[in-house]
């Protein structure tokens, strides 16, 4: 036996400590878990401060005026972000888009900087950004650690930053969900008068989607999720296949799996898009894994309030399948 098989043996092996087991209320059990989750990501080490937001530019297009700004999330620390507001607003709220593991928040933006970018975005449904604006929505962009302005760029350099986190016991994607909040901070002390941030909704693929679970299972002011791509057993994704350093969160799988991350979101919108043909996050893990979190989602009353949309191809959004189930959700089903 080798190193690798020892090791993922022993995490596969492992009782999920934190599952729902139905012996003390649903609702009990999430704020514990929560609490317990926010533990492991080291979100008690990040620092709040002033967010001295600025506004760097506005322009505006046929259909909607963008505003590139940025705010200081931990102190001297800064993120850059992009509101598009669609000049005929349908639908009230403002939908945070995040990238995956790639090389900017252009992507959602729907616009190729790099050689290579073009088909990321017209073959995957990766222009987030565009398609809110397309069905009235707001959305912003933020760039996540690592990723493009903030330290990423031509490509993604998470493998220092990660590592050199947890010597101090913070997690790189701890980082990450701590940008959400601060730009929800940010969007209702700034924006209320160009969007609705008393409605926020949180979407990503691979990378974006794991920065949108623990988002959305912290922080409840995400009223609704749409993580794509992101979706699995440990065991069978991030525990068996090679995966970036910002991934990992020392301990995790002792307490949970993805069934409990995605249950701390209960009861709110759950839309969870898969491919059929996913190399990353393999759909047998991923169905597996949501038939544990339906029973989580039926113990909040909340059954029909989680989804799993699954795609025809690999490891991509699939935007004509999912969001006629996220308007769904949230309570409009026009197009």
């Amino acid at each position: 036996m080798l190193p690798f098989e020892l090791e993922h043996n022993a995490v596969h092996g492992l009782p999920v400590g934190m599952a729902y087991d139905g012996t003390k209320p649903f609702f009990d059990w999430q704020n514990e878990a929560r609490e317990k989750l926010s533990a492991l990501l080291g979100m008690d080490r990040f620092v709040r401060c002033a967010d001295e937001m600025r506004i760097e530019r506005e322009s505006r297009t046929d259909t909607f005026t963008e505003i590139r700004f940025t705010f200081q999330s931990e102190p001297g620390y800064r993120v850059p972000c992009h509101l598009l507001v669609p000049h005929e607003i349908r639908r009230r709220g403002v939908m945070i888009c995040l990238q995956g593991h790639s090389r900017g928040m252009h992507l959602s933006l729907g616009r190729a900087v790099y050689d290579g970018d073009a088909p990321k975005i017209d073959d995957g449904d990766r222009d987030f950004a565009v398609q809110c604006v397309q069905r009235g929505l707001c959305a912003v962009t933020l760039e996540q650690r690592c990723f493009g302005e903030n330290g990423g760029a031509p490509e993604p350099r998470c493998y220092e930053t990660a590592m050199t986190a947890l010597l101090g016991g913070r997690t790189l994607l701890g980082g990450r969900v701590w940008d959400i909040s601060r730009l929800i901070d940010v969007l209702r002390a700034h924006f209320a008068a160009r969007c609705d941030p008393s409605r926020i909704w949180c979407m990503g693929n691979s990378g974006g989607g794991t920065a949108t679970f623990y988002a959305a299972a912290l922080d409840v002011r995400i009223d609704a999720a749409m993580p794509s791509c992101a979706f699995c057993t440990f065991a069978d994704s991030i525990g068996a296949l090679h995966h970036c350093a910002c991934n990992y969160v020392p301990h995790i799988r002792e307490y949970f799996d993805m069934a409990e991350l995605a249950a701390m979101t209960a009861p709110r919108p759950m839309v969870i898009v898969s491919g059929r043909t996913d190399g990353i996050f393999p759909l047998g893990g991923a169905q597996s894994e949501f038939a544990r979190l339906q029973a989580c989602y039926a113990a909040a009353d909340a059954a029909d309030r989680c989804v799993h949309v699954i795609g025809s191809a690999g490891h991509r959004f699939y935007a004509d399948d999912a969001w006629p189930v996220f308007f769904k959700m949230i309570g409009d089903e026009s197009l």
